[in-house]
């Protein structure tokens, strides 16, 4: 795996590829999946509406998801956010990435699972992962997961995955859902180092 001076999410990945206990994949999106993505998005408006302000714009035409998935591509390929989707059996059940806007040493995980999957676990595996991803690259102090207070869900996603709270801030809401508090929730590379080998261990 080969990874930019700047700490952005390398262009050579492995994904796909990425595995957790054989059971879900995470990768990169691609032109074919767009189809089941807005599948996956329309059969779940009511349940991420209230935590996801994207989702007063669907849904979108298969043109612009098109569009959609060949932009995060392009703005993957220059260094920025990577945008994967979270398969199970072959079959997307949610999304996932790696953001680049809390500053060049940190990375943001954001995630959501379809509202039949929750509760499995499976948003804490990509979490998971995707620190694992994110540490994989030189540069990273830091991963941190934000979410609104009111989304409880989130943050019982960020602490099974290891992250420890650290802060509460007043912000604009932008979803109908929200309280306009904003938790921040905060991984260590430190932190993670000792969680990496407790699961070794534990294998």
């Amino acid at each position: 795996m080969s990874a930019p001076e700047s700490g952005a999410p390398p262009t050579r990945l492995t994904i796909p590829g990425v595995l957790f206990d054989g059971s879900i994949l995470l990768r990169r999106w691609r032109l074919g999946d767009a189809v089941a993505l807005s599948r996956l998005v329309g059969e779940n408006i009511d349940h991420l509406r209230p935590w996801m302000p994207w989702v007063q714009d669907e849904p979108l035409t298969l043109v612009a998801r098109l569009k959609m998935i060949r932009a995060w591509e392009s703005q993957f390929r220059s260094g920025g956010d990577l945008l994967v989707g979270v398969f199970l059996g072959g079959n997307a059940i949610g999304a996932a990435g790696l953001h680049r806007r809390r500053g060049p040493e940190v990375l943001e995980i954001g995630y959501w699972i379809g509202e039949r999957f929750t509760g499995c676990g499976y948003a804490t595996r990509s979490a998971s992962l995707l620190s694992d991803l994110a540490f994989a690259m030189p540069g990273i102090a830091r991963v941190e997961i934000h979410h609104d207070r009111a989304n409880t869900a989130s943050g019982r996603v960020a602490s099974r995955a290891g992250f420890t709270f650290s802060s509460q801030d007043p912000v604009a809401s932008k979803a109908p859902g929200e309280s306009g508090v904003e938790c921040t929730w905060i991984l260590s590379r430190e932190r993670w180092m000792e969680l990496r080998g407790t699961r070794c261990q534990g294998r």
